[in-house]
């Protein structure tokens, strides 16, 4: 029988509904229950295509016996983190703070008040290399509560002391200047791999708001050290197994420091935001391989990621069946030289094994292969290649594929749309802008509100239940302004002012300018989460420092200027010391160093040629953070053409940053030198 999750609209949660375990969804109605039997709770955060949160659902949740101890002595909780960043960013401080490290599946144990008392990860069925087993944990923990009661209770009360001293309060520091942004790019040269690209050892995260910084300090300074790392990482990804060599599209992480193995879940976020990295890799070296990639990835998302109602799916499952009813991670992606023989013929199977490094022995388990193309120089003409390629992909095709988690997050969404719309714009792809517009229409007509108060997530064409971030609203508001830009459409520039003046009003404090996670009015967690640094995808802090930007120098508006500056003041403090934590806030920095410069270009008709050329060389300008308007002398879509008439009567670009402007031309090439100065 299902439990009280099967009315929930989270694929994560959705999972869990058939479980013996009685879950409840994070209500107040949980915690009224826990209070009045008098138990526990227990708190399981994770997402749908978290493979060890699927490994501890089928040894423990679904296990009859473990089922029934929960029942019996807990109130259990589950929390989609994806729907609900708030809750799981509150406890995730708190599991760290307590063990030095987190991840999901993420298991809290909180008093009836929400109070957290122990944590943990990953539990196993059975005790495992040092680690309790699951029914243990539940055995020690209601064992605490029933005779030490009050000894508990003392702990949760001190841990949430402890939580509300870690306020942040930057604020009120001044912007980040040259000499930051220098440290920042220094602390980076030290922790970069130059054998095999990025930072770090393993596990190797692809590094993409950091190399969107390395690419804003090359256009600003020159640095060719910033655009070296950027481009030699950016090459060493696509060329790994962390990248999807025939559907295109990049996996969570990879395993190895040499990118070869992956974690084969992929998001919507990470691809959004690298396929914009190497558009905008190829718009500062002319790269044919950032070309590449940029357009697979664009199309991976739109082909694999595309919902029925236009919006994008989140996730890709690291996990499918792999033949046999077995679900098998990365069984969707890899292969063995018997099964490309299988497809491929002997001569051309031989070919493809050289091509993407499939061996023998394997790069993977049980003589499997991730592929990748480890030899720099084609080993064949191009043609043989791509018809290799097609019908490898046609083959895959007819595997079964890894699950979907079809929920629209408005962040991610927006994170797209603004990559859709300039790789469109930079490629001449209209089907990829119309993607973009198709997405942001779906976020107006169902995530905003008549008061543009945005909804976290929607399925299916449901709004859910779950309040706005900050992430959201600012990242969405990037996308609309990168939507603005290309389309010459000022409507997206009204919506991204909407969401950015609720980032003032809600997401501010009025003192200080700090920015919190959650708005004035969300509802009250132990503490209200607030964090600067950029993980998985940008902060909202940082996010809504560069929208904030972006808003500004579109209108001049001197209050949204202000607040990105007063944001930044945690890149001055930050930057310098942990700069892959901060990625997303240097490149806003990058941006207000250079202005950002403000980009008018009038024309008789957006469709007039001239006015296009124009138009397109501002878009593939590489000055940061530039913001660009198109439209008709006094059109009334930008406030930059306010007081833009054309030159001779040809359509003409004008360029202004910190109050002055440079003489109008009418130049393609000089438009072109200006922007790249």
């Amino acid at each position: 029988m299902p439990n009280r999750l099967a009315h929930e609209t989270s694929p994560y949660l959705l999972q869990h509904a058939d479980n013996p375990v009685d879950w409840w969804p994070w209500s107040e109605e949980a915690f009224a229950e826990a209070r009045k039997r008098s138990v526990p709770v227990l708190l399981s955060i994770g997402y749908s295509s978290c493979h060890w949160c699927h490994v501890m659902a089928h040894e423990s949740f679904e296990d009859q016996e473990t089922a029934e101890y929960l029942n019996a002595h807990y109130v259990s909780v589950k929390v989609d983190r994806e729907e609900r960043p708030d809750v799981d960013a509150v406890y995730m401080e708190a599991v760290q703070a307590a063990t030095g490290q987190g991840g999901w599946p993420m298991t809290v144990f909180l008093t009836p008040d929400a109070e957290p008392f122990y944590f943990g990860t990953y539990f196993p069925p059975a005790p495992r290399q040092g680690m309790p087993s699951f029914r243990q944990v539940l055995q020690g923990v209601h064992q605490a509560w029933d005779e030490r009661r009050d000894e508990v209770t003392e702990v949760a009360g001190k841990i949430v002391r402890d939580l509300a001293g870690r306020e942040i309060s930057y604020g009120d520091a001044q912007t980040p200047g040259e000499e930051e942004l220098a440290q920042a790019l220094l602390g980076l040269t030290r922790e970069y791999d130059p054998q095999r690209g990025g930072f770090g050892g393993a596990p190797k995260f692809p590094p993409s708001m950091v190399l969107e910084f390395l690419l804003r300090h090359h256009a600003r300074t020159g640095a060719e050290g910033a655009l070296q790392m950027a481009s030699d990482t950016c090459e060493r990804m696509a060329r790994g197994g962390i990248y999807d060599q025939l559907g295109g599209g990049f996996a969570r992480y990879s395993v190895d420091r040499d990118w070869v193995v992956p974690h084969f879940e992929k998001m919507l976020y990470d691809n959004a935001l690298l396929c914009r990295v190497y558009a905008h890799l190829w718009r500062a070296t002319g790269s044919e391989l950032a070309r590449r990639v940029a357009l697979e990835t664009a199309d991976f998302m739109v082909r694999e990621l595309r919902t029925n109602e236009g919006g994008f799916a989140s996730a890709l499952d690291a996990d499918s069946d792999d033949g046999t009813g077995k679900h098998v991670e990365g069984a969707y992606y890899v292969w063995t030289p018997e099964q490309l023989r299988e497809v491929l013929g002997e001569q051309d199977a031989d070919l493809a094994a050289r091509h993407f490094g499939v061996t023998e022995e394997g790069t993977f388990e049980e003589g499997a292969s991730v592929l990748q193309l480890p030899v720099r120089d084609a080993l064949s003409d191009a043609e043989k290649v791509a018809s290799v390629r097609e019908r490898l992909l046609a083959a895959r095709s007819e595997r079964p594929a890894p699950g979907r988690d079809d929920k629209v997050v408005a962040a991610w969404n927006g994170l797209a749309i603004a990559a859709l719309a300039e790789t469109g714009a930079y490629f001449d792809r209209p089907d990829l802008v119309e993607a973009a517009v198709a997405a942001a229409d779906l976020l107006v007509r169902l995530h905003l509100d008549e008061q543009a108060r945005l909804t976290r997530t929607s399925k299916d064409g449901h709004a859910g239940a779950n309040a706005g971030v900050l992430e959201d609203y600012a990242d969405v508001a990037e996308g609309f302004l990168a939507l603005a830009s290309v389309t010459g459409e000022g409507v997206w520039l009204e919506f991204a002012g909407f969401l950015v003046d609720h980032v003032l009003a809600r997401f501010t404090d009025p003192e200080s300018g700090s920015l919190y996670d959650t708005a004035a009015d969300a509802e009250r967690l132990i503490r209200r989460p607030q964090d600067p640094t950029d993980n998985a995808a940008p902060s909202g802090w940082s996010a809504a420092a560069g929208a904030l930007l972006g808003y500004a120098a579109h209108t001049g508006s001197e209050p949204h200027r202000t607040a990105a500056e007063k944001a930044l003041g945690v890149v001055k403090a930050l930057g310098p010391r942990v700069p892959r934590f901060i990625g997303w806030g240097l490149a806003v920095a990058e941006a207000v160093l250079d202005g950002p410069r403000e980009v008018a270009v009038v024309g008789p008709s957006l469709d007039d040629e001239g006015t296009r050329s124009l138009h397109r060389a501002a878009l593939l300008g590489t000055a940061p953070g530039a913001v660009v308007a198109v439209g008709v002398p006094e059109g009334d879509e930008f406030p930059l053409l306010s007081g833009r008439p054309l030159v001779g009567g040809e359509p003409a670009a004008y360029v202004c940053r910190n109050f002055t402007c440079d003489a109008p031309t009418t130049e393609v090439e000089r438009l072109r030198a200006v922007l790249s100065d």
